[in-house]
């Protein structure tokens, strides 16, 4: 009976081309427009290193005014970041598989090409284990050694696409690179890593893609390099750089790679020892509120999500309700049209139930071609906005385009009720004097 309706219906969309071009078109329109939003919204909200974020965890302590906490719309929250000195203190631990502080900074790179300015470089400082905790693959080098990382040495990771601007694309392991009024040694170049979200840090554009140089954070003090992003602070009576490493300023994120329940509790007791040396040294006079937060709780209270994203996905939502509305007023006419040869159908025996499946079948064919027709739309819509943000790449993967045909098939069925109800609830005789 499915295959038998499906054929009736399939018979009746030839019968009228135009107008069955004009509901396919309809439902396609109001997919394409849905599924290509709601799989920007899906890219952006999904985990951004599912394989190992329940490992990662961002590292908070409540440094912060006693007399008053950091947000005080959520007096429970220590500050996102941490002080500099809280940081370096914080990597002396044994306890994470993998930890990093880290910030961002900008300086002025030099290319050795005769003719070619200086321009100012992204730049992350941070720690060897950043490579490993996040998975950032190497084409070629490495991360530097932990001895670079303790004694602040000259040597610098570059992205895939400075290292094909600088070089050419070829191995530069060894090469010289000159940032601001030192020269670095290239260590290693990274293969494309391109997160979504910038998870790690989020606050100067969580779509932002990383960093072009990543250099060892210990050359911060030395190179007098500060922050190109967000600080806060509660005693800013810090006047020069090095006064604002010693300061309670909050400009550093904390990363830490946590494997086990056990890693964690140990890793809390660490904290929490440390919060409690700081008090008595004067430090940490709130009470004791040391945060270890898992990666994907981070990201919701940051807000990494931009709200214009889940904007467009409702009113893209709502742009396919409309659709599905005008599909009604097609579909009923279209098939108002056909009283007469339904009332003879009728007459010879037909029941209204037959009628009424027979025609909701034919909605479920307009909605599984426009369905279809909305993917393909959908695609070109996702490499047009792909291509526009330049760095990022979205496109359609099973599950969406499942969505998107399921979205197809429960809309024409909706849209079509009405319509197949109508047709099959009027008397015979009504057509047959048509007649």
């Amino acid at each position: 009976m499915l295959f038998y309706n499906l054929r009736l219906g399939w018979i009746s969309l030839r019968r009228t081309p135009v107008l069955s071009l004009l509901t396919v078109g309809t439902i396609g329109l109001g997919i394409a427009v849905a599924t290509t939003f709601v799989t920007v919204y899906y890219l952006i909200s999904s985990d951004p290193i599912p394989h190992k974020s329940d490992d990662l965890y961002n590292i908070r302590l409540d440094s912060w005014d006693p007399d008053r906490p950091w947000n005080p719309n959520r007096p429970e929250a220590p500050p996102y970041q941490i002080t500099f000195r809280d940081a370096v203190a914080l990597m002396e631990s044994d306890v994470p598989t993998h930890h990093s502080a880290m910030y961002r900074a900008a300086l002025f790179l030099h290319p050795e090409e005769p003719g070619k300015r200086p321009y100012r470089a992204k730049i992350r400082m941070c720690y060897r284990d950043i490579f490993a905790m996040f998975d950032m693959p190497f084409t070629s080098g490495g991360a530097w050694s932990r001895e670079a990382d303790r004694l602040g040495e000259a040597v610098v990771v570059l992205d895939a696409a400075t290292n094909q601007r600088l070089f050419g694309g070829q191995n530069s392991v060894g090469r010289k690179l000159r940032i601001d009024q030192r020269y670095f040694t290239v260590g290693g170049v990274l293969g494309p890593w391109r997160p979504v979200v910038k998870f790690y840090d989020v606050f100067e554009g969580s779509q932002d893609p990383p960093e072009e140089f990543f250099i060892p954070f210990q050359l911060a003090r030395e190179m007098k390099i500060d922050n190109d992003g967000t600080s806060w602070a509660w005693a800013a009576d810090y006047r020069t750089f090095e006064e604002k490493l010693a300061s309670e300023a909050a400009w550093i994120q904390f990363w830490v790679e946590l494997r086990s329940p056990e890693q964690i509790a140990a890793y809390q007791q660490f904290l929490d020892a440390y919060a409690r040396e700081q008090r008595r040294l004067g430090r940490f006079q709130r009470p004791i509120n040391n945060w270890i937060q898992p990666l994907m709780a981070w990201l919701d209270e940051v807000g990494a999500v931009p709200p214009e994203s889940r904007s467009l996905m409702v009113i893209s939502l709502l742009f396919l309700a409309v659709c599905s509305i005008n599909l009604i007023g097609l579909l009923l006419s279209k098939f108002l049209a056909r009283a007469p040869e339904v009332g003879v159908r009728r007459a010879l025996g037909a029941s209204r139930r037959a009628v009424f499946f027979q025609h909701l079948f034919e909605c479920l064919l307009v909605g599984g071609l426009g369905g279809l027709f909305g993917v393909i739309l959908s695609a070109g819509g996702l490499a047009l906005i792909s291509r526009m943000f330049e760095t990022l790449r979205f496109h359609l993967d099973v599950p969406m385009v499942l969505t998107a045909i399921v979205l197809a098939l429960v809309s024409g069925m909706l849209a079509g009720t009405y319509p197949a109800w109508r047709i099959c609830s009027i008397a015979p005789a009504e057509h047959l004097k048509l007649q």
